[in-house]
């Protein structure tokens, strides 16, 4: 498999380096324990709120560190996660009379993780608190979880949480609120082909032509079945139907909507399939009142797109309208 890299033990340290220089001015990188942190903070007047998980997911979660989103985030190796050193380092650094806030997504690895550095911390008097991140509807359990997945919804609960700390939100709000985020995002994913980690010779799943796995993890794991692949449309179909009875989002819900890639599916496919789940949005009588088309939460150079619907209130929507500054542009 070819890649861009100069060799598969610096892949991700390299790639850190990399995002701090192109932002000098605002971010700072500890490479003894891949953490990327903004300049600006710690500051004891706000929350800080940190995140890592495995790398191979970008821009999750190392280029979601900014104004309004991200303070710090500590990567473990490709789909691997943080070892508990980086987290509780990670942590310290970042320790703030107000607290500190771990946002985990729930894979077996990062609760270990984190659930021991948050240990550790406390037992140093660092105040913490946690929200783990479960909005996968696909499957129960999978190779790397026990529960459902942590997925694109994750990206809400970042932005909500980074929004409400900017404006000086207390550590027990920002649980509150990203526990309420949690409680009303689903999310489900489907890949046409595998990826390839840095270092290996071969995906790590494999399709047919002309096949899907419905239900994917964002590591490969299996979904719900392999099948044969339709058109865009029955995917979208049978993704929003998946997702949209899971809560289940009523008639008249104003919502979220996001088509989410996962590495490897161009922007022209991606409008493709967000045509059809906004069309069905309408159908159901949901009110679309932001969508997101682009790569939030991707699995290397997977093809393939995940569907997320998050039911918005007052508060969520000033939340997502608030201004966010990260190193993941497009313009």
């Amino acid at each position: 498999m070819n890649k861009f890299m100069n060799s598969p033990e610096k892949f991700v340290a390299e790639m850190l380096e990399g995002i701090v220089l192109a932002n000098p001015d605002k971010l700072n990188l500890e490479p003894k324990y891949n953490c990327i942190y903004r300049k600006d903070r710690p500051n004891d007047d706000y929350v800080s709120i940190i995140q890592g998980s495995g790398s191979g997911h970008e821009p999750a979660h190392v280029m979601a560190v900014g104004p309004g989103m991200l303070d710090a985030a500590c990567p473990g190796n490709v789909f691997a996660a943080p070892p508990m050193e980086y987290v509780l380092e990670c942590t310290k650094l970042m320790n703030s009379k107000k607290g500190v806030l771990h946002l985990i997504n729930n894979y077996t690895g990062d609760r270990a993780a984190w659930d021991m550095a948050r240990e550790l911390a406390e037992a140093e008097d660092i105040k913490i608190g946690v929200v783990l991140i479960n909005d996968d509807v696909a499957v129960m359990n999978s190779a790397y979880t026990v529960g459902r997945r942590g997925v694109a919804g994750n990206f809400f609960v970042i932005k909500a949480c980074g929004a409400a700390a900017a404006g000086g939100a207390s550590l027990e709000e920002l649980v509150k609120l990203g526990e309420k985020v949690v409680g009303v995002v689903r999310t489900m994913g489907v890949a046409i082909s595998g990826c390839t980690p840095p270092g290996k010779d071969k995906p790590i799943f494999e399709l047919a032509e002309g096949e899907m796995e419905m239900g994917v993890g964002i590591h490969g794991e299996k979904g719900r079945r392999r099948a044969k692949l339709p058109n865009a449309d029955a995917v979208v179909d049978e993704l929003f139907d998946a997702v949209s009875k899971d809560l289940p989002y009523e008639k008249g819900d104003e919502v979220a909507l996001m088509i989410n890639g996962l590495g490897g599916t161009p922007p022209s496919e991606l409008f493709v399939l967000y045509r059809r789940a906004a069309l069905r949005s309408k159908d159901a009588g949901y009110k679309v009142v932001r969508n997101y088309v682009g790569n939030y939460c991707t699995s290397l150079e997977m093809a393939g797109f995940s569907l997320t619907l998050l039911r918005l209130d007052a508060e969520l929507k000033r939340l997502l309208e608030a201004p966010a500054d990260i190193p993941w542009k497009v313009f």
